[in-house]
This record gives C-alpha cells, sequence and structure tokens, in this order.
C-alpha cells in the first residue's frame, strides 16, 4: 500500500483514572534505621551530659576572679538550665558565681561550653544556619526536624543565621581592612600565579519597605505590604577570582575552572574591591610578577578601580560588546531579519579575530548613508563610541592565546549562585543586616570554607 493511501492511526481511548497506590508499609531497612536513632539518641545525650559533667567538675575545683575588678568570685549554688543539641534536650545544673564587690555574675560552665541558656548548642546551630543558607527559613524548620528529629521555630532559624552571619559579616570586615592597610606589598607571594581572573558583577536586591518588623497578634490579617519602589533596592556586588592555568576543557570547545574564590558584599565599589584585595591576599595568588585579569562589562566603577592592580590587563566582556552592535543591527535592519544577523555575526567575528579597528572604521562609513534617520545615527554614534572607548581592553586574539578567556560567564554564574538562589525569590524582601549576613554565610559555604563558622563565636544580636 502506498504511504498516501494508509489511513491515519487512531488514539487509543484513554484509560479509566485509577487511585494512585501507596506501599502497605515503609520498608523494613528504613524503619530498622530509624528504631535505632531513636533507640540511641537518649544515650547519646546521656553520654554528652556525662561529658559534660566532668568538665563541671575540673571547674568547680577553680577560683574563678571577677573579670572588672579581679576579685574571687563566691558560688551562690546552682540553677537549672537547658539547651538544645544535636541529640535533643540537654539539661544541666552549672553554678552561678557572683563578685561581691561590682556584683558581677558567671556561670563559668557554660562560658567554657560557649553556650546561652534557652539556646541552642553551636554545632545544632551551625547545621540549622547551614539550612537556613540554602533554603527559606520556614523550609528549613521542617527540615531540622526531618534530618535530626529536632522540632525548632523559624525564628530559631532565623536567629542563628543571624547571629553567626554577623560573625562572618565582621571576619570578611576585620580580613579586608588587615590586608588592605595602605595596600602594602609586604603580603605578595613569591609562588603566586602568573596571572589571575578577576571578575565583578552587581544586581539589584528587594529591600524592605518597613524599618521594623511586623508582629502579628493572634489571628490578626496584616495588611498588604507597599510595592517595593525604586529607592527600595540595594545592589548587591559579587566577584570571583580564578585561575586560567586551571582551566580545563569539559567538552569540545566548553572549558571550565577547576576552583574559584567569591567575594560578596551589600555595599559600593570600594568595598567589594578591598575584599577581592584581600581574598588574593589570602589565597597567595598576587606576586610582585602576577597579571590581575580583569573582566567587565564596560561599567565605569570596574575600571577606575582597576588601577588597585599595577600589573593588570583589562578585557571588555566579548558578548556585551557583541550585545551593542546587535542592538543597532536590530534597530537597522528589523527584529529577526536575516540581514541583521549576519551583519551582527560578521561584527562578532571580526571582534574575536581581534580586528576592532577596522570594525570601527567601517562603522564610521555607515554614518553618513543614516544622517537622515536620528535615532539609528543616534544609536550608532553610541556603538561607535563605545567601541573607541574599550579598543584596549577588545583585544580577544590575544586574550584568548593566552588562555584568558574573554566572557564574564564566570562571575555572572556566580552571582546567580551566590545572590539569586537564595536572595531573589519571589517576594523576597530583605533588611540591609539580614541581607549582609546571609550574604557572607552563602560565601563561606560557595567557597568551601563552612568549617571556618567553628573558629568564630556567634555574636548576640543586641550588640
Amino acid at each position: 500500500m502506498s504511504r498516501q493511501g494508509r489511513k491515519p492511526r487512531m488514539p487509543s481511548p484513554p484509560a479509566s483514572a485509577s487511585v494512585p497506590e501507596l506501599a502497605v508499609e515503609v520498608p523494613l531497612l528504613i524503619r530498622l534505621e530509624r528504631e535505632v536513632e531513636d533507640e540511641f539518641r537518649s544515650q547519646m545525650c546521656a553520654r554528652l551530659g556525662e561529658k559534660v559533667a566532668a568538665v563541671d567538675a575540673s571547674l568547680s575545683e577553680q577560683t574563678v576572679h571577677c573579670e572588672k575588678c579581679h576579685t574571687p568570685m563566691a558560688s551562690k549554688g546552682r540553677r537549672r538550665c537547658s539547651f538544645l543539641v544535636r541529640f535533643g534536650k540537654l539539661e544541666l545544673r552549672p553554678r552561678t558565681l557572683r563578685c561581691g564587690c561590682c556584683k558581677q555574675s558567671r556561670r563559668p560552665l557554660l562560658d567554657r561550653l560557649g553556650v546561652e541558656t534557652g539556646r541552642v548548642s553551636g554545632s545544632l546551630a551551625r547545621l540549622m544556619a547551614l539550612l537556613g543558607v540554602v533554603v527559606p527559613y520556614d523550609l528549613a524548620k521542617q527540615l531540622v526536624w526531618l534530618f535530626f528529629g529536632i522540632e525548632v521555630s523559624t525564628m530559631t532559624v532565623w536567629r542563628s543565621v543571624q547571629r553567626l552571619g554577623r560573625a562572618a559579616e565582621q571576619y570578611a570586615e576585620q580580613q579586608a581592612r588587615y590586608y588592605g592597610d595602605a595596600h602594602q606589598d609586604g603580603f605578595a607571594s613569591k609562588d603566586a600565579p602568573s596571572a589571575v581572573v578577576l571578575g565583578v558583577d552587581g544586581c539589584a536586591l528587594g529591600m524592605q519597605v518597613r524599618s521594623k518588623r511586623r508582629h502579628r497578634k493572634a489571628n490578626e490579617v496584616l495588611e498588604p505590604l507597599p510595592p517595593v519602589e525604586e529607592g527600595h533596592f540595594r545592589e548587591v556586588k559579587t566577584g570571583v577570582l580564578l585561575l586560567p592555568e586551571e582551566r580545563v576543557e569539559t567538552s569540545p570547545g566548553r572549558h571550565s575552572v577547576v576552583r574559584r574564590a567569591l567575594v560578596s558584599c551589600l555595599g559600593n565599589a570600594d568595598q567589594i574591591f578591598d575584599r577581592l584585595w584581600a581574598k588574593l591576599q589570602e589565597l597567595a595568588w598576587l606576586g610582585p610578577n602576577t597579571v590581575v585579569v580583569i573582566v567587565g562589562d564596560g561599567a565605569e566603577w570596574i575600571w577606575k578601580r582597576a588601577v588597585l592592580f599595577p600589573k593588570r590587563c583589562e578585557i571588555l566582556d566579548f558578548w556585551h560588546a557583541v550585545e551593542k552592535a546587535w542592538e543597532f543591527a536590530r534597530l537597522r535592519y528589523g527584529q529577526g531579519s536575516t540581514v541583521a544577523d549576519q551583519w551582527a555575526a560578521r561584527i562578532a567575528k571580526d571582534l574575536r579575530a581581534g580586528r576592532v579597528e577596522e570594525v570601527i572604521e567601517r562603522l564610521k562609513k555607515l554614518l553618513p548613508s543614516i544622517i537622515e534617520q536620528v535615532e539609528h545615527h543616534k544609536i550608532l554614534e553610541g556603538l561607535i563610541r563605545y567601541y573607541t572607548d574599550n579598543r584596549e581592553r577588545m583585544r580577544y586574539d590575544e586574550y584568548l592565546r593566552l588562555g584568558y578567556g574573554i566572557g564574564s560567564g564566570a562571575v555572572e554564574s556566580s552571582h546567580k549562585q551566590v545572590v539569586h538562589a537564595r536572595l531573589r525569590q519571589a517576594g523576597m524582601r530583605w533588611s540591609e543586616a539580614g541581607a549582609r549576613r546571609l550574604l557572607a554565610l552563602r560565601v563561606l559555604l560557595l567557597n568551601g570554607q563552612w568549617a571556618l563558622l567553628d573558629r568564630l563565636r556567634m555574636t548576640p544580636l543586641a550588640a
């Protein structure tokens, strides 16, 4: 039978819908794992209590002096207190000491353990903060229950993130000030790489329109917040550092880096470059002969601060340069036209080959033909001026030969991971302090430095 004579195949009639089936019972291994966890959680909590009691006994033999007047402090008995640990609720009866002169009180055991009455242990706080850094606080609360079998409130997760985030933000600021002391050369490493690629980008973050948090009373229905106006946005800047010598080809024509280092801040341009400088010094990636390759999208604030690095190579992001050409092509030849595609493709090919001077001359010759088309003429003049001002940053053939790369994809990808994935979800608005603290923790996590939090003291929110 010829193809034309065949009858079209009719679709089979849909089967009647049935109730989705669930297993009759939970698999045995899952039940056994959970039984063992429940059985030994109380034992682990009891064992932890024994170890804490041993510490308490050793402290009881020591004479404690008042930090203010250095007078020996007298015991005022023991009071019951409790706090959450990874295995549940731990109850203690630590000694309370009081100075007879200045009336200061201390509880040496809690000071030694590094916890506060009614709070959570440092280990559990850091795990809760880890979840709160990755997902919204309410979801993090549910994950704490699923992972550890401990029921906490959303505010408990929020407090852990805020206190640890404040400590991480203060550490980043102190590090920037330490390494940025007159940008002295004493930190230069002799084993530094020959070149480091530096990229920086920014995006807008919606800020809260109220200075104070609203509190719902009973079943009160809160009024909707007013829309976020232009003045209620702040720019988050993210910087990325990577080594060109560690760039590998993961697939034909596609390259990736083995490692990277991130910095971010809710601040001005000077602050992000101070942190980039500090991170370079911390990693020992900046030496007397290191060339810092700065990839930017043409923003003036980037180039103005590039002078921080005496040996540098400034690169205008290739795709931003091409997008400028596309803007004129779409206006001149029409959106989606073949002529526009061919015209812009030729510009891109010539720029990639390092023929920026030829491109500028060709664009200048086009000016007289569109002098009567005011808008076209204005856009083309802007394109010529843009290429002329950045011609020294558009030697793309040379950059590719040196292995520097010509795009800002690394920093844009990093920016999405640091900011967009957590702070720019639907409807999210942030206080300045909350955004700074969460950014500091996300940078630690993405840099593989989360363990650094173990050596940072949780700071009180009221301080």
